[in-house]
């Protein structure tokens, strides 16, 4: 079956229809009817300032959903996947008591027991077993939630994507979960080509036996709907015959299974009503509204997100996904949507090329801001707006437009992206991330002024660094003057002090004398390995630590030797950098204290994909290649003592690796392999190690 004509904006309104839903219920996570409807009424639209709580926020649902369909793209798009790769792809991007999960605990969290199964070497499927496990435990709501990115690689084709939800689901969950999961993921598969609310659920009960309880609750609430038309009635029979008295555990699937398909099935046409009929219902809230709007984001598309209230403007695409790959915590819906739909094509063998020759940035679907809002500061308050628009593009079929106004001296308009978050969880999931955009790289923008405009404004490329206390700190770099109608193309090789991480990227308009007028940004992106060095600042300041992200038992910084790395048992690291990073050399100066073995790691996909140069207890030094399990590349006797300074350099171009210790080369090989590019890592096993002067720099 051929790929939709409108195959990518239909996942980007799955995408952003998952995003919206689980941003409208995580507030009221856990809340029950009676709490929702006294307290808050019906759920019409966002709440988060009503429970003060933050709009964009680490949520399992999304980073769950988007991270462990990357076992596609990380296995090469293999038709055959398995359940115990999809369980490898959990231990290479979870972080233990950090990333993605709730992290509750051995047979009270679903997804924390099966982690600890897959840590402890039991592959999936027997991971998420109800024989290991316990039925109560396998039969919660996961599988579900995290199922919604397989049914939109697959369009049109329920079977199939019933039977990738099976594998995945079964990493954690089994029995009436795996098959809840099964529904959900056949019938946004059949979405992109089907509408009638019914067919789809008789697509989504086709692919699970007929006498299992889903199939039996799906076929009650369908007659329930035929019989009251108030959903109220019907929400009273769900909790009456399938609710949480019923059907144990922290969050079961049966539960908040009937409220989707009561929600979808009371929905109808209307997003908003859809969403508002299956929160304010209660419950397991943010998971059974990301099923919701999903499903309808697909259904209906963008138009039918855009019916409603205004969800996207606030949002504007942004969303965080916490990962142990840190450069990709920062994202957006269009960037993720685009991840899926090319999973899609390459599974479908229809690629097509990346919007504006790749640019990160395109604002090539309709609606998209991809993260860029106008700067509220005291200089540049009301001074502008953006708007995705058609045309002003000479690659592509739409722009970001910059309404900018009441400008002077003063008085700027600046359009920022975050590429840092600054974002401090009184409560609920954590967030592990590094900066998108470090100094070295190559910023670049096409701009174009509206022909309309009555005088030149001057537009410059910018960033924000963490300063003095994490105080943001502007650095502007190139400059053009745009004439009415006139296009330039900006670009701008970054820089920042040491231990300044980059926290925005934008442009800023400015005027001396009151201009007023539109900007057309086409694009923007940048490129090439960094050229930092990734060490402690001369100011008060914590931001250059948050820059890391951990997966060691504690990671310190000081303004002595940098970095202590301390792991209690097993190896653990600290890796900074992003996937694109490809050709570049990283060297670092170690000093154990105690270890089985210190490492220097290059193009690190993760905790279990990356090249690292490694000197062990054993008196071997050794270039090691974790994919899939480790595999020594080739070793050399090495002695070394403790308190000891060692210089240790990592350098990989193309399929080629070179390793230095103390100034001295002792591997160059090449290796073939799907490693090829990711950040840098420090790694310790077992113990304590001093580390600094941590620089990376291009290889030409």
């Amino acid at each position: 079956m051929r790929l939709p004509s409108d195959y990518e904006e239909r996942v980007y309104a799955g995408v952003l229809g998952k995003i919206i839903g689980v941003y409208v219920g995580s507030p009221i996570e856990g809340r029950d009817y009676d709490w929702i409807t006294h307290e808050l009424g019906e759920i019409n639209y966002y709440v988060q300032e009503v429970m003060g709580r933050p709009l964009i926020a680490p949520d399992d649902d999304i980073s769950g959903t988007l991270t462990f369909v990357r076992a596609m793209s990380d296995y090469g798009f293999n038709p055959d996947l398995t359940p115990a790769q999809i369980g490898q792809t959990w231990l290479n991007y979870l972080i233990e008591h950090k990333t993605v999960l709730w992290w509750g605990g051995m047979g009270t969290s679903t997804e924390h027991t099966a982690y600890l199964r897959l840590k402890a070497g039991i592959q999936a499927p027997d991971s998420g077993s109800a024989r290991l496990n316990g039925r109560v435990v396998a039969e919660q709501i996961g599988a579900q939630i995290f199922i919604d990115a397989w049914g939109m690689i697959v369009p049109g084709q329920p079977q199939r994507a019933a039977d990738l939800a099976r594998r995945a689901a079964s990493v954690s969950h089994d029995g009436e979960a795996i098959y809840g999961a099964q529904v959900i993921a056949a019938m946004e598969s059949a979405a992109f080509y089907e509408r009638d609310i019914e067919r789809l659920l008789d697509i989504g009960c086709s692919v699970i036996p007929a006498d299992c309880l889903i199939y039996q609750l799906i076929r009650d609430v369908r007659k329930w709907r035929q019989t009251y038309v108030d959903w109220r009635e019907t929400r009273s029979l769900i909790e009456q015959h399938y609710g949480y008295a019923k059907y144990g555990g922290g969050c079961h699937i049966i539960p908040n299974h009937a409220l989707v398909i009561m929600a979808l099935l009371y929905g109808a046409e209307s997003f908003q009503r859809a969403l508002m009929i299956v929160n304010t219902s209660g419950w397991d809230t943010d998971c059974n509204s990301a099923n919701v709007g999903c499903i309808m984001g697909i259904r209906l598309g963008l138009a039918g997100i855009d019916a409603g209230p205004d969800y996207r403007g606030p949002v504007a695409d942004r969303v965080y996904i916490s990962t142990a790959d840190g450069g990709r915590t920062v994202t957006d819906a269009v960037h993720e949507a685009l991840e899926v739909a090319h999973i899609g094509r390459e599974l479908a063998h229809e690629p097509l090329p990346a919007p504006k020759n790749g640019a990160r940035f395109h604002f090539n679907l309709p609606g998209a801001v991809q993260g860029f809002i106008s700067e509220d500061s005291s200089t540049c308050r009301g001074t502008a707006t953006v708007e995705n628009v058609p045309g002003h593009s000479l690659s592509g079929e739409r722009s970001l437009a910059i309404h900018y106004h009441n400008l002077a001296p003063g008085r700027s308009a600046r359009i920022i992206r975050e590429t840092l978050p600054d974002y401090r969880p009184g409560s609920g999931y954590g967030i592990e991330a590094s900066p998108t955009l470090y100094p070295g790289q190559v910023v670049s923008a096409r701009l174009q002024a509206d022909g309309a405009n009555a005088q030149p404004v001057n537009a410059s490329l910018i960033v924000k660094t963490a300063g003095e206390d994490d105080k943001m700190v502007q650095v502007t770099g190139v400059t053009t003057v745009l004439e009415p109608g006139r296009d330039a193309l900006l670009e701008w090789r970054v820089q920042a002090p040491t231990g300044c991480p980059i926290a925005w990227v934008g442009i800023e308009l400015t005027s001396q004398s009151g201009a007023a007028g539109t900007v057309y940004l086409d694009w923007l992106t940048w490129k090439g390995a960094p050229e930092v060095c990734l060490g402690a600042p001369e100011h008060k300041g914590n931001r250059w630590i948050q820059a890391w992200v951990s997966a060691l038992s504690a990671f310190h910084g000081s303004c002595d030797s940098n970095y202590w790395l301390i792991q209690n048992e097993g190896t653990g690291m600290a890796a900074q950098g992003t996937r694109e990073w490809r050709d570049y050399g990283v060297q670092a100066i170690f000093t154990p204290h105690l270890a089985r073995s210190f490492a220097l790691g290059a193009r690190v996909q993760g905790l279990k994909r990356y090249y690292a140069l490694r000197i062990t207890c054993q008196g071997q030094a050794q270039l090691v290649r974790e994919l899939d399990g480790t595999t020594i590349l080739a070793e050399v006797p090495w002695h070394w003592e403790l308190y000891t300074d060692y210089s240790l350099r990592l350098a990989v171009f193309g399929n080629h690796i070179s390793a230095e210790i103390d100034g001295r080369i002792v591997f160059e090989l090449d290796d073939s392999s799907t490693l090829d590019g990711g950040a840098i890592a420090l790694l310790a096993e077992e113990g304590r190690v001093g580390c600094g002067k941590v620089i990376v720099k291009p290889l030409v």
